[in-house]
């Protein structure tokens, strides 16, 4: 599934991540890599609709874990920029959501490098101020 994807705005990058949304299966991990206002969130925003998740997603930033139950297939979105142990994971019982029975997204995923199965698919997404402030590529099943 390895895919290079130029988007030129918000709106662009948020239609990646509803395709990816549709597309997505039970039990799936989407890594999200990139730098701070990168648009993971927006990426994730995008994926909670193409779940037919309706409500408002934000990025988990300080909760590490938002549950959205209204798609086709729950959404389980991690963010784990502010952690500083892997191990705080298991204060929440992460297994059960990224090896459960809904989509699992994590933004900052080199936080918990060694609790992130092999099969998840890693995205990074980058800007590059050269080709414009809303420019973003987006690479999907990338190291």
């Amino acid at each position: 599934m390895k895919q290079v994807i130029e988007t030129h705005s918000a709106a662009e990058t948020f239609a990646v991540g509803e395709r990816l949304g549709r597309e997505a299966a039970a039990g799936q991990i989407l890594c999200l890599e990139g730098d701070l206002g990168a648009g993971k969130t927006v990426l994730a925003q995008g994926i909670a609709a193409g779940l037919g998740i309706d409500e408002p997603v934000n990025s988990p930033t300080f909760t590490i874990l938002q549950v959205y139950d209204g798609g086709r297939l729950p959404l389980y979105h991690f963010d784990a920029y502010r952690l500083e142990e892997p191990e705080e994971l298991y204060e929440i019982g992460y297994e059960e959501y990224f090896f459960g029975q809904g989509l699992t997204v994590v933004e900052w995923p080199s936080q918990i490098a060694e609790l992130i199965p092999e099969d998840a698919v890693r995205i990074a997404i980058r800007k590059d101020p050269e080709k414009g402030f809303d420019y973003r590529q987006i690479r999907i099943g990338e190291e």
